[in-house]
């Protein structure tokens, strides 16, 4: 590993202007490119003491052995510029966008004489119209086949198309009325061009127009009693209508955008594109990428456009691209975009309303998109075996870790202590182990004390079964831990690896725990969220594992399902804590009898001002119960005053105080 020390230029030979920068390795090749407004700026934050450095830049910076720069004019240059050469060198510390699959287009071939519309992939070609790109083949060719009826264009091959001409006869789409069969002199080569153009106007979302002829042309077919022409036109509008609701209406008529969104944790970023054209969502395709450098969300943003724009033209750049934060250099993308499409470019975050809202479901894609990507990688066999295998090598085991427990803590602001156990048999979730704790030992929030408390719960709760069948025997003098509760058997099952979900603190505390029970065969690790790594008990520095570790991949999805699993239950927890009410306190009162107080009295306030001997009216209310609900209801401090959240008017309490109610009382917020 190189110092950057050795190969930093002095600082009076940067120049002080807009440019283009690359680091090269010991063998010239080029790792990084950047750019920057100030290339001196810019370059003096990468010569910095290494420690201080995010651990990606770091990295980069000790494997590169020089840099170089090249002095721009503008802005809109360096980033031009900076597309140019990562297309050109690849560079290995570059986030680079990669289709996971080929997403098709609907083509219109009009740089030939009789164009064809047709399926394709791949890079774009001159003079071709390209709709799209749609999630399937599939969905491309039934809009063409409803659109055929209308719009009669050649989509036979070069092959197809020849052959007919030199037999005189069209093929069956030509006899069937879905192609104008051009191939045997029925139209000219300009009325064709005419339908093929006509068609794209109608994919480009210049819809009302044409159906608005249509119609006009079917009144006039039926005033002048051409019924079957009349019949006709009518089935051909029925048949534009279904191919629009393909694509549903989610924005204004004349909207124009493509919708931007990203989903990323430590290592990875997946990006989600919505293509809206005419106001409908015309195509869709997506990426995942590894976060190969320090980058944040406006960054991946900035990757995003130059992968989306770098080879467009025209008005295959929309008027309006919307994302979910602004790159730094937004004045020059902005100019850059319009240069490709020839006209004002908007770009920016949406605010409210419908553009807001399809963002949110764009997102939520994204999120599904690199959570499915997570999950082909852990479900494969193969792959969970490597995954096993890397972690047991990782962490020094003596064989692959078969069941993993994972444990977190959730709460919000010290309240509502919770945590979880999720279990991992073979690389796979295993549901109906998962279990819920409550932390009861204290108050407050202490992450550290509670996952100790966990920790021994669950293996206190493992001693005992081993107690009960007799594969244990506690020493002389040693607590026998505690009696048989008649609970069903939980926690017999032990795990080879404990995962928790922290750093060097909680795995201290969790193999303390462990410790003070006397279990010394499993081990114990930590996955901290800040940069993924891996703490073990007594270590002062982490285990790294690489970016593309299975063992990796496999220890985050346990933490994250962990996460997952602890929010859960503390949310649930803490609404069902809103919603109790004052007799959700008395003793020995379940459900059906609160039920019935409250439909007897009205609200808890008439209740609360009831004799014994009214109480005792209600069906299933002995006097014993009367009485204790009378000395609860006393001794509870009334709640104070109903308000309407939504007006902010004061309600007098005549509303039963349990869950479900509209208003907030007094100051619980």
């Amino acid at each position: 590993m190189a110092d950057p020390s050795s190969y930093r230029p002095k600082p009076g030979q940067i120049p002080d202007s807009p440019g283009v920068y690359r680091f090269r390795d010991e063998h010239r090749r080029v790792i990084y490119v950047g750019k920057a407004k100030s290339l001196r700026q810019r370059l003096a934050n990468y010569f910095q003491d290494v420690a201080s450095l995010h651990p990606r830049t770091a990295t980069m910076v000790t494997t590169a052995a020089s840099v170089e720069w090249t002095v721009v004019s503008t802005e809109v240059e360096a980033l031009q510029l900076e597309y140019s050469w990562i297309k050109e060198y690849d560079p290995r510390f570059n986030v680079k966008y990669r289709d996971d699959k080929s997403y098709p287009s609907l083509a219109v071939t009009m740089n030939e004489q009789y164009p064809r519309v047709q399926v394709m992939r791949g890079p774009k070609k001159k003079g071709v119209r390209y709709f799209g790109p749609y999630g399937h083949a599939w969905a491309i060719r039934e809009t063409v086949d409803l659109m055929l009826r209308v719009f009669p264009v050649r989509t036979c091959s070069a092959g197809v198309f020849k052959r007919s001409a030199q037999i005189g006869r069209p093929c069956l789409l030509g006899y069937i009325g879905k192609c104008s069969a051009p191939c045997v002199g029925r139209v000219t080569p300009e009325e064709h061009r005419e339908l093929a153009e006509d068609f794209c106007d109608f994919m480009a979302g210049r819809t009302g127009t044409y159906l608005s002829r249509l119609e006009q042309q079917m009144h006039d077919a039926a005033e002048e009693m051409e019924y079957e022409k009349a019949a006709r036109l009518r089935d051909d509008m029925g048949a534009l209508r279904r191919a629009m609701e393909k694509n549903a209406v989610v924005l204004a008529d004349a909207t124009d955008a493509d919708l931007i969104a990203v989903a990323e944790d430590e290592l990875e970023a997946a990006v989600q594109i919505f293509h809206v054209r005419g106001g409908r969502v015309r195509g869709q395709r997506g990426w995942v990428t590894d976060k190969v450098e320090a980058v944040d969300t406006a960054g991946l943003v900035e990757h995003a456009l130059q992968q989306l724009y770098g080879e467009e033209k025209g008005e295959a750049v929309p008027k309006e691209v919307l994302v979910p934060a602004l790159p730094e250099d937004t004045p020059a993308l902005s100019q850059w975009l319009a240069e490709r499409r020839g006209a004002q470019v908007s770009l920016r975050i949406p605010q409210r309303g419908d553009k807001k809202s399809l963002m949110e479901t764009v997102h939520r894609n994204a999120q599904q998109s690199l959570a499915l990507h997570k999950t082909k990688r852990a479900s494969d066999l193969t792959t969970r075996s490597r995954a096993l295998e890397e972690i047991a090598e990782a962490l020094e085991l003596d064989s692959a870790p078969l069941r993993i427990e994972c444990f977190d803590i959730s709460h919000l602001q010290g309240d509502d202590v919770v945590a979880s156990m999720v279990v991992f048999e073979d690389g796979l979730a295993r549901k109906s182990e998962y279990r819920r704790f409550q932390i009861k030992s204290f108050e407050g929030q202490d992450d550290v004390r509670s996952m100790h408390e966990v920790v021994s719960r669950r293996f206190r709760r493992y001693l005992q079964e081993k107690l009960k069948t007799g594969e244990w025997s506690p020493e002389e003098g040693e607590d026998p831990l505690a009696e048989d509760d008649g609970r069903p058997k939980r926690f017999a099952y032990p795990p080879q690896l404990v995962v928790v979900d922290g750093g060097q603190p909680q795995v201290a505390a969790a193999k303390r725990a462990l410790e003070e029970l006397g279990v010394d065969d499993v081990a114990v690790c930590g996955l901290a969220k800040r940069l993924e790594e891996v703490w073990l008990p007594g270590e002062d520095d982490p285990v790294v594992l690489p970016r593309t570790s299975e063992g990796l991949y496999l220890l985050q999805r346990v933490r994250d399902e962990a996460h997952r699993f602890a929010i859960q239950y503390q949310r649930n927890k803490r609404g069902k804590r809103l919603r109790s009410g004052p007799l959700d306190e008395v003793p020995g009162l379940g459900e059906s009898r609160k039920q019935a107080l409250l439909k007897h009295f009205g609200s808890v306030k008439k209740l609360r001002q009831a004799t014994i001997d009214q109480i005792c009216e209600v069906p299933g209310i002995g006097r014993k119960t009367a009485e204790t609900l009378a000395a609860a209801l006393a001794g509870a401090v009334p709640a104070g005053p109903a308000v309407n959240t939504a007006t902010g008017e004061i309600i007098e309490d005549e509303t039963p105080a349990h869950a479900g109610t509209s208003f907030e009382r007094g100051t619980e917020q």
